[in-house]
């Protein structure tokens, strides 16, 4: 195969068109010199003719020029001479009688219908050889026409001439020039029919398109990872603001909230005294977790708590004024004995001034000069206070007042038990009156208290048991209390078996045997509460001078006789012995 072929292959079919119109075009030129040559000789040989001869003669002229057409050569693939048929076929085509009649209908129709014909060699390049078939060209005369070399596309290209004056041939130009547009437009409105390689360029875009898709997508999925590492990492970030700043540290720090602050300002104030991180985060997670109860005042607060712990602390208040850091906190529940309270003051953990134990704590409440020191410091609650001579087991016994005690880093078994007796005071002092008026000492009342502490859970039944006390001692009775009875036996507070609860020493010798002895034991036998104290001061006036409390529900059974009593005893009490275990 030539190498004119292979290059035509690699343009495109609206190139191929182009090019082959430019070489119709510049043929065509050529073809018009040689006729005007051959026509002139005849016109000067005829100037006697008449006008219609002439036009007759030229008419006849341009016919043998259409009849003598060269004919395009044949592709080097096409050697074998072509049929009879289809050299009939190729003579008797139509010719258009107007350039813009040439442009095929389709590119690919026209490629089937018409094969592309090249010589097989570029040097074989010319005008074709008419058909044997095709009428002769006369001679015009002494002119020579110039050899013009042409070029022909695969596709063979029929155009149509006509010439009738001389002054046609510009109309001719113009119009050939003006059928390319036309030609252009056709193939671009044609474009789906054309060859397989023109579809392939024209697939691009398309390729363009999915390759800007995928570019997208791409960035869309690189953005989503981003926002995701993002919040993961913001999510982390929270989460370590809201840790203890130090987790090992043991120091305490004062901060001051004050009146009116808002959760931003409260943040500030914290991240300023270095317990928390960040304030910013703390006032976000406040705010998110509603918290919206914070109070002001001083805090001592450590950098080992965390924010969950710091906004507890801020919950209960703060105190008017900054004190000492907290260690840790002694919770001495209502009706505990002394030994009892030793034993919490024992379980205390903490760098103290002094060793908190349970042995310097009953040393120091037997000790007579501390003694003689707070009763002269707290008169009015201390001045009936029992000697050692009335047979109590210990002299401050009842008069520690049950609380939540802070423990600092200067509280000693002194301080401490100090605070205790300062807190009984308090809640005493409005009711010393009372008291008198009752013809009753603190003492007294504090014992009575103490019974009315472990007989009764509601304030109304310890207001009536408390009444029960007050008609027994009046009428010179015993009060007949196994609250004392155990007390006396050291097992107060301990968890017994109903049967021994029931089964009790009532003949046991010990000041607090009040079964036996009329009247009040010596002294408290536990730290009552506020509530008991308050109903012992206000106790339910009645006639009964029994009760008895059912061993499973709790509910108390009030009688005036004896023989009642009996009664609830037996239904109450000892129908229900088959219990375990009673706490007194």
């Amino acid at each position: 195969m030539s190498e004119k072929p292979r290059e035509d292959e690699k343009l495109s079919f609206k190139e191929q068109i182009l090019r082959d119109l430019e070489r119709v075009k510049k043929h065509e030129e050529d073809q018009e010199e040689v006729n005007l040559a051959s026509i002139k000789p005849q016109l000067s040989s005829k100037n006697d003719q008449s006008i219609e001869d002439l036009m007759e003669d030229s008419l006849s002229a341009v016919e043998d020029i259409m009849r003598n057409a060269p004919t395009v050569p044949t592709h080097p693939s096409q050697d074998l001479p072509a049929s009879p048929a289809d050299e009939i076929k190729r003579e008797t085509l139509t010719v258009p009688s107007h350039p813009s009649h040439d442009v095929p209908s389709s590119p690919a129709e026209e490629a089937v219908r018409q094969a592309p014909l090249a010589p097989s060699h570029p040097s074989q390049e010319g005008p074709s050889t008419p058909s044997a078939e095709g009428v002769s060209r006369p001679t015009p005369g002494p002119v020579s026409p110039r050899k013009v070399e042409k070029e022909f596309n695969e596709i063979p290209t029929r155009v149509a001439v006509s010439y009738k004056t001389e002054g046609q041939k510009e109309v001719v130009k113009k119009e050939v020039s003006t059928s390319q547009p036309l030609v252009e437009k056709k193939a671009v409105e044609e474009m789906p029919a054309t060859p397989r390689r023109s579809r392939r360029e024209t697939v691009k875009p398309v390729k363009k398109k999915k390759s800007h898709l995928k570019a997208f997508f791409i960035s869309l999925l690189i953005f989503l990872a981003l926002i995701s590492a993002g919040g993961y990492f913001g999510y982390q970030y929270v989460q370590s603001s809201l840790l203890p700043v130090d987790a090992n540290s043991k120091q305490y720090v004062t901060v001051q909230i004050p009146e009116g602050a808002n959760v931003q300002e409260i943040g500030s104030a914290l991240e300023n005294a270095g317990v928390i991180k960040h304030g910013v985060i703390f006032a976000f997670y406040a705010k998110y977790k509603n918290y919206s109860d914070l109070k002001a005042g001083y805090y001592n607060l450590q950098k080992s708590m965390s924010t969950e712990d710091i906004i507890k602390e801020l919950q209960k208040g703060g105190t008017p004024e900054p004190q000492a850091p907290s260690l840790a906190n002694l919770t001495i529940p209502e009706g505990y004995t002394i030994d009892q309270i030793a034993q919490a003051v024992g379980q205390l953990q903490g760098e103290f001034k002094e060793p908190l134990t349970a042995e310097a704590f009953l040393a120091k409440v037997q000790d007579d000069n501390f003694i003689s020191q707070e009763v002269a410091k707290y008169p009015n609650l201390l001045e009936s206070l029992p000697t050692k001579e009335s047979g109590v087991r210990y002299r401050l016994e009842g008069y520690l007042f049950p609380a939540t005690y802070s423990i600092k880093e200067s509280t000693t078994i002194e301080s401490l038990i100090d605070e205790m007796l300062a807190a009984m005071d308090k809640t005493l002092t409005p009711h010393y009156s009372a008291i008198k008026s009752k013809n009753l000492t603190v003492n007294e009342l504090l014992t009575i208290a103490s019974l009315v502490e472990k007989e009764g859970a509601k304030t109304e039944d310890r207001k009536l048991i408390a009444g029960v006390f007050y008609n027994r001692l009046n009428l010179g009775m015993p009060l007949q209390s196994n609250i004392a009875i155990l007390y006396a036996q050291g097992k107060l507070g301990q968890n017994i078996s109903l049967a021994d609860d029931a089964g009790i020493d009532t003949s046991i010798n010990s000041p607090y045997n009040v079964y036996t002895k009329p009247g009040l034991m010596p002294g408290p036998v536990d730290s009552p509460s506020q509530d008991a104290i308050e109903a012992s001061i206000n106790q339910t006036k009645s006639e009964n001078l029994y009760f008895v409390a059912n061993v499973t529900d709790g509910k108390v059974y009030y009688a005036v006789t004896q023989e009642e009593h009996d009664r609830n005893v037996a239904e109450h009490v000892n129908s229900k012995l088959t219990q375990n275990s009673s706490s007194n």
